[in-house]
C-alpha cells in the first residue's frame, strides 16, 4: 500500500507532465495503479534509434520519493535487455545514489540519455548500429501487438494505422504507374502505343482486304445468273412469233 506522500507526489508529477511534456517522452500511471507508470521513448535524430518507439515500465516503490523505482523496457531496442530491470544510477540498482528530488521526467530523461550512449551496464546488449535501426523501425509494430499499450497509448496505435494505411496507398500508387499494370493510356510507354496503333491499322487494312475479296468473289456469280436470264429470252423470242 503506497503511502499518502508518494501517491500525492505521484499525482503532482503526473500533473507537471501533462502541464509541460518533456521532449521525446511520455509517461502516465496505470489506472489501476498509480505505482506503475507506463513510457514510451522516441528516439532522438541522428541516432541509430531514430524513428523508434521504445515502451517500458516503472515500478514505484511504496516509499517514493525517499526509495528509487525499478526501470525496465518492453520493446527490442538493441541496448538494453527485455523484460529486465535496467541499472542506472536513478534506479534501485543503486539506492545509495537516489536523490528525492529527481521526478519522473528526470528519470526518463536519463534513461533516453544513457540509452543514447554505449556504456555498458546490467542489462545492456552490444548490437550494431544496423540492428538498432532494424529494431527502430519494427518497434510500433511491435508495441501496438500489446493490449496494455494499445490502452494506455492510443495516440500511437492510431499514428501506426495512419502509417499502415500511407503505405498501402503508395503500394497502390506505385503498381497503377507501373507499364505492367497501367490501365491509363496517358502513362503507358510511348512504344507499346506505337504498336497498338499499327496493330489496329493492320487489323483495319485486313478487313478492308476481306471485304473487297469477298465483293470479288461474289461479282462473278450474279453476273452469270443475268447474263443466263437475257439469252434465254432472246433465244425464246422466235419461238414466241411463231
Amino acid at each position: 500500500m503506497a503511502e499518502k506522500s508518494c501517491i500525492k507526489r505521484l499525482q503532482k508529477e503526473y500533473r507537471a507532465l501533462c502541464k509541460e511534456p518533456v521532449s521525446h517522452v511520455v509517461a502516465r500511471p496505470s489506472p489501476n495503479d498509480i505505482l506503475e507508470w507506463h513510457y514510451v521513448l522516441e528516439g532522438s535524430e541522428g541516432t541509430p534509434f531514430a524513428g523508434g518507439y521504445y515502451y517500458g515500465k516503472i515500478k514505484f516503490p511504496p516509499e517514493y520519493p525517499y526509495k528509487p523505482p525499478g526501470i525496465s523496457m518492453i520493446t527490442p531496442n538493441g541496448r538494453f535487455m527485455t523484460q529486465k530491470k535496467i541499472c542506472l544510477s536513478m534506479s534501485d540498482f543503486h539506492p545509495e545514489s537516489w536523490n528525492p528530488m529527481w521526478s519522473v521526467s528526470s528519470i526518463l530523461t536519463g534513461l533516453l540519455s544513457f540509452m543514447m550512449d554505449s556504456s555498458p551496464t546490467t542489462g545492456s546488449v552490444d548490437t550494431t548500429t544496423a540492428e538498432k535501426q532494424r529494431l527502430a523501425k519494427t518497434s510500433l509494430a511491435f508495441n501496438c501487438k500489446n493490449a496494455t499499450f494499445r490502452k494506455m497509448f492510443p495516440e500511437y496505435v492510431e499514428k501506426y494505422n495512419l502509417l499502415q494505411q500511407q503505405q498501402l496507398s503508395e503500394k497502390v500508387d506505385s503498381r497503377r504507374a507501373s507499364p505492367e499494370t497501367c490501365q491509363d493510356e496517358s502513362q503507358r510507354p510511348l512504344t507499346e502505343k506505337v504498336f497498338d496503333s499499327k496493330g489496329e491499322d493492320m487489323k483495319r487494312a485486313d478487313g478492308m482486304k476481306d471485304v473487297r475479296m469477298n465483293k470479288k468473289q461474289s461479282f462473278p456469280t450474279w453476273m452469270m445468273l443475268l447474263l443466263f436470264s437475257i439469252f434465254g429470252v432472246v433465244m425464246a423470242l422466235p419461238l414466241l412469233q411463231l
